[in-house]
């Protein structure tokens, strides 16, 4: 079986640009959970406390799992998309998981 990996982290837009930039996301993430079975969470948030920030959590089955997720027909769609909107900041890293519990 194949380590999951997580995505995690954030990044910052200019402050008109943050919610468009989530919409995107939204619908990205939509297309994602629906047409690719190696993805098993995806959210974009926007931080309260910051207008520019999207908070960024995924979870993979496997690397190549997010690996094929770059070289989807949704990703070229969102990255068109977004192609006018400006980062001013970002913060994301992969995180290998090697065990998982339950915390009930």
């Amino acid at each position: 079986m194949s380590e999951e990996v997580i995505v995690a982290g954030w990044m910052d837009y200019e402050a008109g640009d943050r919610d468009t930039m989530l919409g995107q996301l939204v619908e990205l993430g939509r297309r994602t959970l629906e047409e690719e079975p190696g993805c098993l969470d995806y959210a974009m948030t926007a931080d309260p406390s910051d207008e520019r920030r999207i908070r960024v959590y995924e979870r993979w089955a496997s690397q190549r799992a997010l690996d094929e997720h770059f070289t989807t027909p949704h990703i070229k769609d969102f990255r068109a998309a977004a192609a006018g909107l400006t980062r001013v900041g970002v913060s994301l890293q992969a995180h290998v998981i090697a065990a998982t519990r339950s915390m009930r």
